[in-house]
């Protein structure tokens, strides 16, 4: 059991690194830094936001509107880093 709850972590971790580099990504675009007319910064500008966006959307509709500023990664990564100190604090030491 503590192999599977390793695995869920790693793919927490994991997860947390695709928002970042996807909110990072979306800056460098925003900011006209790199091209969407590349086709490779436009096949991982497709591939981070079709990992990320599933799980942001949610998240966007109920937080009110913000202007320019878009705060869904953050609470995002609040969830996920609530999620993995309840699994390491409290599931992970009471499985044998």
């Amino acid at each position: 059991m503590r192999a599977v709850l390793d695995v869920i972590l790693l793919a927490l971790q994991m997860y947390v690194w695709i928002l970042i580099a996807s909110a990072v990504f979306s800056w460098l675009i925003a900011f006209n830094v790199i091209n969407t007319r590349n086709q490779f910064v436009a096949t991982v500008w497709d591939l981070l936001y079709r990992v990320t966006e599933p799980v942001l959307r949610p998240i966007r509709e109920r937080l009110p509107s913000l202007g320019g500023i878009d705060i869904s990664p953050i609470i995002l990564l609040l969830i996920i880093y609530f999620i993995q100190s309840v699994i390491v604090r409290y599931i992970y030491p009471n499985v044998f």
